[in-house]
């Protein structure tokens, strides 16, 4: 069946609306910026969600909702199968960026073109807002790196402090819009 995309409204965030999503991914290869140079690193590790992760992301996308940031996901048989949000706050001293905070799918539909779609609905919503960029700090495992390159991201030209502080093993994008 064909996802039903649309936009997820702040009173349907809660824990329920992730029952069926599987994060699970298997990391092998990574991504890394090491002298300012751009090199794979063969680092292993299982990238999952822990209900204490769930309940974050639930509260950061209330959060994001409740300020008329972007949530919007992607629908099988009414489960949440993937979704992207953008915060609404520009930053950056050159550029006008907003932030791509999460964008995910979840596993048994990777590949599918799902994230591209979520991607662009992204990247329209930010562009009708007036941004020049979205800002994306991104999971270093190659498969991630290899999906955002396939968007047309770059290396940030401006890099957000906060969120690099925040996860310093992300790689730090850009998407022109």
């Amino acid at each position: 069946m064909e996802p039903i995309y649309r936009e997820i409204k702040k009173e349907e965030i809660n824990l329920t609306l992730f029952e069926h999503f599987d994060r699970f991914q298997q990391v092998t290869k990574c991504r890394r910026k090491t002298d300012g140079i751009w090199t794979v690193h063969d680092i292993e590790f299982t990238d999952d969600w822990s209900s204490e992760d769930i309940s974050l992301l639930v509260a950061q996308l209330k959060a994001n909702a409740e300020n008329n940031g972007f949530i919007y996901g992607a629908f099988v048989y009414g489960q949440l199968k993937g979704f992207v949000s953008v915060t609404p706050e520009f930053f950056g001293t050159v550029c006008r960026y907003l932030d791509l905070s999460h964008i995910f799918v979840s596993r048994e539909l990777r590949r599918n073109g799902i994230g591209r779609i979520l991607f662009e609905k992204a990247k329209e919503w930010a562009r009708d807002r007036g941004a020049e960029r979205l800002y994306i700090s991104a999971h270093s495992a190659v498969e991630s790196q290899s999906f955002y390159s396939a968007m047309g991201c770059k290396e940030a030209q401006e890099y957000n402090a906060e969120l690099v502080q925040k996860e310093p093993c992300d790689c730090q994008l850009e998407c022109m819009l």
